[in-house]
C-alpha cells in the first residue's frame, strides 16, 4: 500500500480480514477517518454559520423573524444541492485531493462574511453571503462517500457514525464559539467568530494534504449514479433521512430563533441553550451506528422514529402552554434521537445494497464491490434530499410564526411526518411477507422484503 506517488493506494480490500488486521488496512483507514472528521467538522461549522450570525443581527439590520428563518434556510438549500456533485468528486479527484479542495473552498464564505457582515447591508446581500456557506454542507457527502470506501461492511455503521458524528459536532462548536463571543465581546462583533475559523480551515487543508490518501479502486462511475437513482430504496431511504438528518440540521439552524420568538429569550440567553441539542445529537450518532451494527439498522430506525414522535408530542404541549421548562428537555431529547437515527439510517444504506448483491447471486468481494459501488452513489442522493428536509423545517417554522406567532403548527406537522417514517420503515424493512414462516431468512429485495439486519 504505497502512500507516495501522489498518495494513491493501488490495492484496497477491507473485506479481507487478513489485509484489514495484519496488512495495515485498519491503521490506514483510521488515519483517513481522523482527518476526514476534522475537515467535515469545520465544514459543518461553516454550513451552520448563519444559525449564529442571526443572533448578532439586532434591530439595526432591519430583518424580521420571518426573514431570519428564510436566511438560515438558504445555506441548507445550497448545501443539499451541492451534496450530489460532491459525492462524485471523490471518485473524480480522489478522496484526499477533494478533501483539500473542499476545505479551502470554505474560505470563500468566511472571508466574504467577514467583509460584508455589518449593519446597513441589504437583505439580498445577506442572502447571497448565506448561500455561499452551503459549500460546507457539501463536505458531508464527499466525506461519507470517501470513508464508506475505506471500511468493511462489518464496521461501516461505527465508522460512518463516527465520521458523521464528528462532523455534526461542528454545529455545536460554532454555536459555543458564538456564545463565547456574545458573552465576552457582545452581540455586535460577529467578525470574531469568523476570525477563529479562517485559520482552522487552512490547518484542516494542510493536514489532509499531509496525512490522507486516495484510492485508485474508487472510479467515477456515472452508471452507478444512474443505477442508484433508479433504485426505489434510494428514495425510500431519502424519505427516512429527511426525518433524521433533516430534523437535526433544520432544528440546529432554527433552535435559537425559536427560543427568541416563542419564549422571548435574548440573543445571549438563546446562545446559552442552542448548542446543547446539536452537541448531544452529534455525540450520539456513532452510538446509533454501533447499535445498528449489532441489532440491525431497520430495528433501531423504527424505534427511533416512534420515540421522536413521542418527544415531538411533548414539545407540542410545551409550545401550547409556553412552558420553557418542558420545551427544553423535550426538544433536546428530540435532537438526541435525531442523531441516533442519523447513525442507524446511514448504516442501512450499505447493508441494503449488499443484500441486493447477494440476491443477484454475488458473494465475497464481488458482493462487497457491488454494494460499495451503489451505496456510495446513493449516499450523495440520500444526503442531498435529507439536507433539503432541513430547508422544509425552517420554512415550516417561518410560516408557522408568520401566521400564528407560534411554532406549534410546525411541530404538529413534524410529528405527522415521523409517524409516516415509522410506518415506512416497518412496511419496507421489517415486515415479513405473508408467506414467510417465522425465522425464515431474508427474501430477495423485491416485494415485502425482510431487511431487519441491514
Amino acid at each position: 500500500m504505497s502512500r507516495w506517488a501522489g498518495r494513491w493506494i493501488e490495492r484496497w480490500d477491507p473485506e479481507d480480514e487478513r489485509f484489514w488486521d495484519e496488512g495495515g488496512g485498519r491503521r490506514v483507514a483510521l488515519r483517513n477517518l481522523v482527518f476526514s472528521v476534522l475537515s467535515e467538522h469545520i465544514g459543518f461549522s461553516i454550513w451552520s454559520l448563519w444559525s449564529v450570525m442571526v443572533l448578532f443581527m439586532g434591530p439595526e439590520y432591519h430583518v424580521d423573524p420571518a426573514g431570519k428563518f428564510f436566511l438560515v434556510a438558504m445555506p441548507t438549500l445550497v448545501g443539499g444541492v451541492l451534496r450530489v456533485p460532491y459525492t462524485f468528486a471523490v471518485a473524480r479527484f480522489g478522496g484526499r485531493n477533494w478533501t483539500i479542495a473542499s476545505a479551502l473552498l470554505l474560505l470563500v464564505p468566511t472571508v466574504t462574511a467577514a467583509v460584508l457582515m455589518k449593519p446597513g447591508v441589504s437583505y439580498t446581500t445577506l442572502m447571497a453571503v448565506a448561500a455561499l456557506t452551503g459549500v460546507g454542507g457539501g463536505n458531508f457527502a464527499s466525506s461519507m462517500t470517501n470513508i464508506n470506501s475505506f471500511y468493511p461492511l462489518r464496521e461501516k455503521g461505527w465508522a460512518l457514525g463516527l465520521n458523521a458524528g464528528g462532523g455534526n459536532l461542528g454545529v455545536a462548536a460554532i454555536q459555543l464559539i458564538g456564545l463565547l463571543v456574545i458573552a465576552t465581546a457582545g452581540a455586535t462583533h460577529p467578525r470574531v467568530v469568523l476570525a477563529v475559523y479562517i485559520p482552522l480551515i487552512v490547518v484542516a487543508a494542510v493536514l489532509a494534504a499531509l496525512y490522507m490518501d486516495n484510492l485508485t479502486a474508487v472510479r467515477n462511475d456515472t452508471g452507478a449514479a444512474i443505477d442508484a437513482a433508479k433504485d426505489p430504496h434510494t428514495w425510500i431511504m431519502s424519505v427516512l433521512y429527511i426525518g433524521t438528518f433533516g430534523s437535526f440540521i433544520g432544528y440546529s439552524f432554527a433552535f435559537g430563533l425559536v427560543l427568541q420568538n416563542q419564549f422571548g429569550r435574548t440573543p445571549l440567553h438563546a446562545a446559552y441553550l442552542t448548542f446543547i441539542g446539536p452537541l448531544l445529537g452529534s455525540l450520539i450518532r456513532p452510538l446509533g451506528g454501533r447499535l445498528a451494527d449489532r441489532f440491525g439498522g431497520g430495528r433501531i430506525t423504527l424505534w427511533t422514529f416512534l420515540a421522536m414522535a413521542a418527544a415531538t408530542g411533548v414539545v407540542v404541549v410545551a409550545s401550547e402552554q409556553k412552558s420553557l421548562g418542558l420545551f427544553l428537555p423535550g426538544f433536546i431529547v428530540l435532537f438526541a434521537l435525531s442523531g441516533l437515527g442519523n447513525g442507524s439510517t446511514y448504516k442501512m444504506i450499505p447493508g441494503i445494497f449488499h443484500k441486493k448483491a447477494e440476491a443477484r447471486g454475488l458473494t465475497g468481494e464481488d458482493a462487497a464491490a457491488y454494494g460499495r459501488r451503489l451505496s456510495g452513489a446513493s449516499m450523495g442522493l440520500i444526503g442531498a434530499v435529507g439536507a433539503l428536509g432541513g430547508v422544509g423545517i425552517n420554512l415550516a417554522f417561518r410560516e408557522s410564526f408568520l401566521n400564528t406567532g407560534s411554532g406549534t403548527p410546525a411541530f404538529v406537522s413534524f410529528l405527522v411526518y415521523y409517524g409516516i417514517c415509522f410506518a415506512v420503515t416497518w412496511a419496507v424493512y421489517l415486515r415479513r411477507p405473508a408467506n414467510s414462516p417465522e425465522g425464515a431468512g431474508p427474501a430477495a429485495p423485491t416485494g415485502a422484503t425482510v431487511y431487519a439486519e441491514v
